[in-house]
């Protein structure tokens, strides 16, 4: 006997969207994600201020997991992460609004990939 699968909803089957959803974000494509989080960056010096502030943030996680191993390491991750959040915080103050995440925690995740969008583009 063969059993039937439900069919996937149509954010996961849409080429478009395919293999941008994750359970994390729910029944919104990461597209969808990334553009509200774009929408709410257009201001050029906040843009400027994120495009720098983001990879200093993802570059400091996985030092911070080597910084136990060497001595007096761990003030070179700390100093990219309390510099990249300032960058972020900053660019936010030209912005004049808050930052995406204050509303939803899930936007955290969704900086990255509106850096690496940004980047290739304007690359």
């Amino acid at each position: 006997m063969q059993v039937s699968k439900p069919p996937l909803p149509t954010h996961m089957t849409s080429p478009n969207n395919l293999m941008q959803s994750h359970p994390i974000f729910g029944d919104r494509s990461l597209g969808d994600w990334t553009a509200q989080y774009e929408g709410s960056h257009t201001d050029p010096v906040n843009r400027v201020f994120h495009l720098v502030g983001i990879p200093m943030i993802a570059v400091s996680i996985p030092l911070f997991f080597i910084a136990p191993l060497v001595r007096g390491f761990w003030r070179i991750p700390a100093g990219l992460f309390f510099a990249g959040w300032l960058f972020q915080f900053v660019g936010h103050a030209f912005e004049g609004k808050p930052p995406e995440f204050l509303k939803d925690w899930r936007f955290l995740f969704v900086g990255l990939r509106w850096w690496l969008k940004t980047v290739r583009r304007e690359g």
